[in-house]
C-alpha cells in the first residue's frame, strides 16, 4: 500500500530517527576518520597507532583502577579540573568587576581597556617564560596562565553588556532613589547578564585550552597534560589518547550541557530571542 503523504501518524518517528541519526552522524565521523589516520599511519610508518578501539580498552583498564604514571586516571582529572576552577574564578572576578567599572566609568574604559584589548591578541601559551619567571614550575605558574588568559574575554564582553544597557533604565531607577549598589544589582548586573554569560563561555573554554597545554610544560606531579606529554616516555600513546578522549569529553560537557542551556535561558529571560 502506498503511504499517504498527509497522515501525520508516521511523522514523529521518521522525525525522532532523523534527529538521532544527526546526533550520531558526528561522532561516527570521528570514529572513521580516527580508523582512517590510524591505518595510515601504521601502515607508511611502521608506528602503532591507537584506534578507537585500543583507547577505549584502556580507558576500561583506567576506570578499573589500572594507573597512569603511578596515578589513577580520576587523580589526573580531578587535578586538573581544580586548577581550571580555581584559576577560572579568579579570572572570572576580576573581568566581572573590572567590566562593570569600565562599561560604567568613561575613564576607566578609556584608560584600561587598550591594554586588555592588547591581552586578548596574545596567544595562552605565550604566557609562559613569564608565568615561570614570576612564579616558577608549579601550580602557581598554571594558575597564572588560566586566569590571564580567560581574562580578557569576560571583561571585554562584560564592558560591552553595560555599554548596551538602555538609559532609560538608569534614570527610572536614579528617580526612583535607587542607590548605587541597587543600581548595579537591579539594573546594570541584570541588563549585562546575556554579554556576561557569553564572556564566562568563552574564557571558560580558553582556559580548559592554556590549562592543558600550561600542564604539559609547566605542570607537576598529575594532571591531563602533564600525563600526555609524560606518556611519551614510556611510549604508552594509548594511554595518552584516553586523556585526549577525557578533554574533549570534559569540554563538550560543560559547553552542551551548562553553557549552552545557561545562555539560552539568559536571552529568553531578558527578551534578547526576539530581537535577533
Amino acid at each position: 500500500m502506498t503511504p499517504n503523504p498527509f497522515d501525520r501518524s508516521s511523522r514523529p518517528i521518521s522525525s525522532y530517527s532523523c534527529r538521532t541519526l544527526y546526533s550520531l552522524a558526528p561522532l561516527l565521523l570521528i570514529l572513521a576518520v580516527w580508523y582512517g589516520v590510524a591505518w595510515i599511519v601504521t601502515w607508511l610508518r611502521g608506528v602503532p597507532f591507537p584506534t578507537p578501539a585500543d583507547t577505549g580498552m584502556r580507558l576500561i583498564d583506567m576506570l578499573g583502577g589500572q594507573p597512569l604514571l603511578d596515578r589513577s586516571i580520576y587523580t589526573h582529572t580531578v587535578a586538573s579540573l581544580l586548577r581550571w576552577a580555581v584559576g577560572f574564578f579568579a579570572a572570572a572576578t576580576a573581568g566581572i568587576l573590572f567590566g562593570m567599572a569600565a562599561g560604567w566609568w568613561r575613564p576607566v574604559e578609556r584608560i584600561a581597556m587598550p591594554s586588555v584589548h592588547i591581552l586578548q591578541l596574545v596567544p595562552g601559551l605565550a604566557w609562559i617564560p613569564v608565568a615561570i619567571l614570576m612564579f616558577g614550575i608549579g601550580e602557581g605558574a598554571t594558575l597564572f596562565m588560566i586566569a590571564i588568559t580567560a581574562f580578557a574575554p569576560i571583561a571585554i564582553n562584560v564592558v560591552n553588556g553595560v555599554k548596551r544597557v538602555d538609559e532609560m533604565y538608569v534614570r527610572a531607577a536614579r528617580m526612583m532613589g535607587a542607590s548605587n549598589r541597587m543600581l548595579f544589582l537591579r539594573v546594570l548586573l541584570p541588563g549585562a547578564l546575556p554579554h556576561i554569560v557569553s564572556g564566562l563561555r568563552v574564557g571558560l573554554g580558553n582556559g580548559w585550552r592554556v590549562l592543558v597545554a600550561a600542564e604539559m610544560i609547566v605542570g607537576s606531579g598529575a594532571g591531563l597534560g602533564y600525563a600526555i606529554i609524560q606518556s611519551r616516555w614510556t611510549l604508552d600513546y594509548p594511554g595518552a589518547f584516553v586523556c585526549l578522549v577525557i578533554i574533549c569529553a570534559v569540554g563538550l560537557v560543560v559547553e552542551r550541557l551548562i553553557f549552552v542551556p545557561l545562555e539560552r535561558r539568559t536571552v529568553e529571560r531578558w527578551g534578547m530571542q526576539r530581537a535577533a
